[in-house]
């Protein structure tokens, strides 16, 4: 290698990684507390259990009372109200971050090219 040339660093791949890990964390925050009525609705009728809520019913499985259980995780789901539109905010952000973040290492690609 002469003197006057000047080696080039390869170009470093973009973090795809990092913006599908926190895509799935933010829909996992904003969808936790459907899942969590779905699971307790879909325990209660497994079971043959009532479940509302007005109040907590008996609820046996496995020889256990999971009627409070249950009841706590159907009330969960008024955790909805706020979790699903603050991830709708975060998921714009994460697009937003991730649009420019693309477009900014697509600018500095083309510019060493020329």
């Amino acid at each position: 290698m002469s003197a006057g040339t000047k080696t080039q660093n390869p170009p470093r791949r973009f973090p795809w990684w990092i913006y599908w890990t926190s895509l799935a964390l933010i829909l996992v925050l904003a969808l936790a507390p459907m899942i969590s009525v779905l699971v307790a609705f879909w325990l209660a009728e497994v079971h043959g259990c009532i479940l509302n809520e007005a109040s907590t019913h008996p609820c046996i499985i496995n020889g256990a009372d999971w009627g409070s259980d249950l009841y706590f995780m159907l009330v969960m789901g008024w955790f909805m109200l706020a979790t699903i539109p603050l991830g709708g905010i975060a998921i714009a952000v994460w697009l937003a971050v991730l649009l420019i973040h693309r477009y900014l290492v697509w600018y500095r690609g083309r510019r060493r090219e020329a």
